[in-house]
């Protein structure tokens, strides 16, 4: 049953050079089907929120560039709920517009913030935690984030850390202590091991006077800025004022601009088959293999001799591989990858050595 006061805000502006060759600056990982489910992850986390929220309520903050991207895979969408940020500023400028645009339309606002091009493989158990943060939401003056349960001391993701016991209603909602981003592996066994940590899934839930509240103690200036266009939002002079104060604001993340310095952020303890896909190693975790713990995307691939590779061929591209163990291989129409997946870190790399030589051609 979905609540009019709710209110959900997709972050779409990404690049995902992780993802190279598949993810490219025009036609970033967000908007590419990667399971071969016919569905993009965009499409996916928007399919996700409508039994959440009402569809009119769904908004998709994305680069201006993407914009036409988003319109084309969700035509439902009219053209207020495509909040087009002129630059680059991280996400606390992205999710200051969004709490503006909806401020103009319900002061009585509960907002859920998620990323485009996460990956939730048990559904219902995902509604049931966000009622619950929105449920903590709703009754307190807090910000709530999810915090996945872990199962590996993985260096990759962020980490929270909670306090057991606490003033709340649910075993599950724990008031935070601290946020650590990536850490190294030695301290992300003793995270693991100390049983008070989870990984930061960067999904947070908070009512719109709380966030409001929360921007105007620790990022006054950027409230200052968005504030300043209260006549403008919902108006034919948003996309003018928004182009005129975007790049003087803060270049800050939601978490280091508000997260980490709020004193009432509680997490949801969470499992719900989560993944950032933040890299083809993260993405082989989650799709079916052979006998062989190969897994493959692609109408023609014959593996030989191979075992626990990842692999993505472009269309129907024959693909022959033999005696590669443990590799990612990715196909695309212009390029070919061909990288151990021990070194999956290393690609971020190629892009940037790509951009140096050859400018945007391939990347």
């Amino acid at each position: 049953m979905t609540n009019e006061h709710t209110y959900c805000v997709i972050m779409a502006g990404g690049v995902g050079s992780r993802f190279w060759p598949m993810s490219r600056s025009a036609y970033p990982k967000q908007f590419l089907d990667f399971l071969g489910l016919g569905r993009t992850l965009l499409q996916q986390t928007y399919d996700r929120f409508l039994s959440i929220c009402p569809p009119e309520n769904i908004l998709v903050v994305t680069n201006a560039q993407y914009a036409e991207l988003v319109k084309q895979q969700l035509p439902a969408l009219t053209d207020a709920q495509i909040l087009a940020e002129p630059s680059r500023r991280n996400t606390a400028p992205c999710v200051a517009y969004a709490n503006h645009v909806i401020a103009k339309r319900d002061p009585k606002a509960l907002i859920i913030v998620a990323p485009s091009d996460h990956l939730v493989m048990k559904e219902q158990a995902f509604q049931e935690t966000i009622d619950l943060a929105l449920q903590q939401a709703a009754s307190t003056d807090c910000l709530v984030t999810l915090g996945i349960m872990p199962n590996r001391p993985d260096t990759g993701y962020g980490y929270i850390q909670f306090e057991e016991g606490g003033a709340t209603k649910h075993p599950r909602v724990k008031a935070v202590k601290a946020f650590t981003e990536k850490p190294d592996h030695d301290t992300a066994v003793r995270f693991i091991e100390s049983g008070e940590f989870l990984w930061n899934a960067g999904i947070f839930i908070w009512s719109l006077a709380s966030i409001r509240k929360a921007y105007r103690s620790h990022l006054p200036e950027m409230e200052d800025r968005f504030s300043d266009g209260e006549e403008a939002y919902g108006t034919a002079a948003e996309a003018a004022f928004i182009a005129s104060i975007y790049d003087s604001c803060e270049n800050v993340s939601i978490d280091y601009g508000i997260m980490e310095k709020a004193g009432n952020v509680y997490t949801v303890v969470s499992e719900f088959g989560w993944s950032d896909l933040g890299t083809w190693g993260s993405l082989y975790g989650h799709l079916p293999k052979d006998a062989q713990g190969n897994a493959t995307i692609g109408n023609a691939v014959k593996l030989y001799d191979c075992a626990r590779n990842v692999v993505h061929a472009h269309d129907d591209r024959l693909m022959v591989l033999q005696g590669l163990e443990d590799y990612i291989v990715v196909s695309t129409k212009d390029a070919l990858l061909v990288c151990r997946k021990q070194d999956e870190q290393q690609i971020k790399r190629f892009v940037q050595d790509l951009t140096a030589e050859s400018g945007e051609r391939y990347v």
